[in-house]
C-alpha cells in the first residue's frame, strides 16, 4: 500500500510537465505589456516631444508678424509747443523675413531630424527591453510554479516515507535514528516549500507590474524564430539592427550639424523687413490758429537689414569648440555601444547555448535519479540499502527535477534576450500587429512637422496606462496542472 502510494505522488510529479486546458499566452502578455506598459507609454510620449524639436528648428527660418499698441496719456504737455497733444493711441505691426542666417536653421533641422530619428531607435529599444523583462517575468512565473509543485510532492513524499519509518520502527524493524533522519529531512523540505511560494509570489507581483493583470495559468511558451547559428551571424545582425547602436550613430551625426550651427554665429545675417504704423492723437492735437489738425497719421517702411558680426569676444569660436567636443564624445560613445553590444550578443548566444546543453544533460539526469531512488527503495525492502539511501536518492532526484525546469526557463530567457540584442523582439517581430493596430511613431511625426499656427496645441496629458492598486496580491498557490517549459528555437 505504502509502495502505490509514493508511486501515485511520483506521478503526480509528472504533471509538471502537462499543459493546463485553459490559459493565458505568451502573446497575450506582450500584446498587454505592449498596449498597457506605463515605460513604454512614457518613452513614447517622449519620442512626441522630441518631434517637436524640428518644427522649432525650422520656425526660426520662417516669417514672423508682431504687433503692438500704446495709449499715451500726457501729463504735462510742452511748454514750446503749441500743438502739443493731451493723450494718444498708436498701433504697429511688424514682419520680417529672414533670407540668411549661416546655414543656422538648415544645419539645425537636419540635427533634429538625426535625434528624431535617435528617439525611434531609442523607442524600440525600451520596447525590445520591457518585451525582454515580460519574457523573463512570464518564464518566471512558470519556473517559480513547477518548483512550488517539486516541493509539494517532495514533502509528499517525504511524509509518507517518515509516515513508513515510523510503522517499521514500532515494529522494531527500523532504528530511532532512521525516524529523525526521515523527520529531518522533512522538516527541511516544509522549509523550502515555504521559500519556493515566496518566490512566487514575487513573480506573480512582478509580471502584475510588467503587464497589468495577473497571471492565470501560463501557457508553455511558442518556439524562439530566427535564432542564430553562430555568434558571428548573430553579431552581424546586431551591428545591422541593434536599436541602441542606431540610436548612437544618429546621434552622432546630429552633433556633427550642430558643429555648423555654432559656427553660424560668426557669419552675416540678411532678412527683409516691412512695418506699419497708425497714430490717433483722439482729437488732442493743437493747431496753428487759422488750420485744422490732422488728429491722425500713418506710416509704412520696407527695407533689407545685413548683419555682420564683427567681434563677440570669442563667444561663437568657444561655442564652435565645444559642438566639437561634444561631437567627439558621440563618435566614440558610437564605439563604446558597438563594443557593449558585441560582448551582449556573444554572452547571450553562449548562454542560450550553454543551457540547451544543460537540459540535455539534466534530462538524463532526472531519468537516471528516478530509477536509481525506484531501484534504491526495492533493495531497502531486503535490507540492502537505508533509510538513508532512500533519502539522498530522493534529494538527488528533486535537485535533476530543479535543475532541468531552471534550465528551461534560462534557455529561453537567454534565446529572447539574444534576439533582442540582434535587434529581433520587436512587436512586429513577434506578430503582435496581428492583435490590434501596431503604434507608429511616424503618424505624430507627419502630424507636427508642418504645423506652423501658434495656437495649435494637444489635449492635457492624462495617464493612459492601468493602475494595479485594485488587483489582489498574489499568493503561493499552484493550479491542479502546471506549465511545462518546453526547450526553445525552431
Amino acid at each position: 500500500m505504502r509502495t502505490r502510494r509514493i508511486t501515485a505522488v511520483l506521478m503526480a510529479g509528472a504533471c509538471l510537465f502537462a499543459a493546463p486546458a485553459s490559459a493565458d499566452t505568451l502573446k497575450e502578455a506582450l500584446t498587454r505589456a505592449y498596449n498597457d506598459n506605463p515605460t513604454l507609454e512614457a518613452a513614447r510620449a517622449q519620442l512626441r516631444a522630441t518631434d517637436e524639436n524640428v518644427p522649432i528648428q525650422r520656425s526660426q527660418g520662417l516669417p514672423s508678424v508682431n504687433a503692438s499698441g500704446r495709449y499715451s496719456e500726457f501729463l504735462v504737455q510742452n511748454s514750446t509747443s503749441f500743438i502739443a497733444p493731451e493723450r494718444a493711441l498708436s498701433a504697429d505691426i511688424d514682419l520680417g523675413v529672414p533670407i540668411y542666417q549661416g546655414g543656422a536653421v538648415r544645419n539645425g533641422i537636419l540635427a533634429a531630424e538625426n535625434r528624431v530619428e535617435a528617439g525611434r531607435a531609442d523607442l524600440r529599444g525600451t520596447e525590445s527591453a520591457i518585451f525582454t523583462q515580460v519574457v523573463a517575468a512570464y518564464m518566471d512565473v512558470i519556473l517559480n510554479e513547477a518548483l512550488v509543485s517539486l516541493s509539494t510532492n517532495n514533502v509528499d513524499v517525504l511524509a509518507i516515507n517518515l509516515e513508513a519509518t515510523s510503522d517499521r520502527f514500532q515494529i522494531g524493524d527500523l532504528t530511532r535514528t532512521d525516524v529523525a533522519q526521515s523527520e529531518s529531512r522533512l522538516a527541511i523540505a516544509r522549509g523550502d516549500l515555504r521559500s519556493s511560494q515566496a518566490n512566487l509570489v514575487a513573480a506573480r507581483e512582478e509580471y502584475i507590474a510588467l503587464v497589468g493583470t495577473p497571471p492565470t495559468d501560463l501557457e508553455p511558451p511558442p518556439p524562439l524564430p530566427g535564432l542564430p547559428a553562430s555568434p558571428d551571424e548573430a553579431v552581424d545582425v546586431a551591428l545591422a539592427n541593434n536599436p541602441d547602436l542606431i540610436a548612437a550613430k544618429e546621434r552622432a551625426e546630429a552633433a556633427g550639424f550642430d558643429i555648423e550651427v555654432a559656427g553660424s554665429g560668426r557669419l552675416p545675417r540678411v532678412s527683409l523687413f516691412t512695418n506699419g504704423g497708425y497714430q490717433n492723437f483722439l482729437g488732442t492735437l493743437g493747431a496753428i490758429p487759422g488750420e485744422d489738425a490732422d488728429q491722425t497719421a500713418t506710416s509704412a517702411t520696407a527695407g533689407v537689414q545685413l548683419s555682420v558680426p564683427i567681434f563677440q569676444g570669442g563667444r561663437v569660436a568657444a561655442q564652435q569648440r565645444q559642438a566639437t567636443a561634444q561631437a567627439q564624445a558621440a563618435y566614440e560613445q558610437v564605439i563604446a555601444v558597438e563594443r557593449s553590444i558585441i560582448a551582449q550578443v556573444r554572452a547571450a548566444y553562449s548562454s542560450w547555448r550553454a543551457a540547451n546543453a544543460i537540459i540535455a544533460s539534466s534530462q538524463a539526469a532526472v531519468d537516471a535519479a528516478a530509477l536509481s531512488l525506484e531501484g534504491v527503495r526495492a533493495e531497502n525492502t531486503v535490507g540492502n540499502r537505508t533509510v538513508l539511501d532512500i533519502l539522498d536518492a530522493q534529494q538527488e532526484l528533486l535537485r535533476a527535477q530543479v535543475q532541468l525546469v531552471t534550465a528551461r526557463r534560462n534557455a529561453y530567457v537567454a534565446g529572447f534576450s539574444l534576439l533582442a540584442s540582434m535587434g529581433r523582439a520587436e512587436a512586429r517581430d513577434l506578430g503582435l500587429g496581428e492583435e490590434g493596430v501596431l503604434y507608429d511613431p511616424i503618424d505624430n511625426y507627419e502630424r507636427v512637422r508642418g504645423i506652423i499656427w501658434d495656437w495649435q496645441r494637444d489635449p492635457a496629458p492624462v495617464a493612459t496606462s492601468s493602475r494595479t492598486v485594485d488587483i489582489p496580491a498574489a499568493d503561493g498557490d499552484i493550479p491542479d496542472s502546471t506549465t511545462p517549459i518546453e526547450p526553445i528555437g525552431n
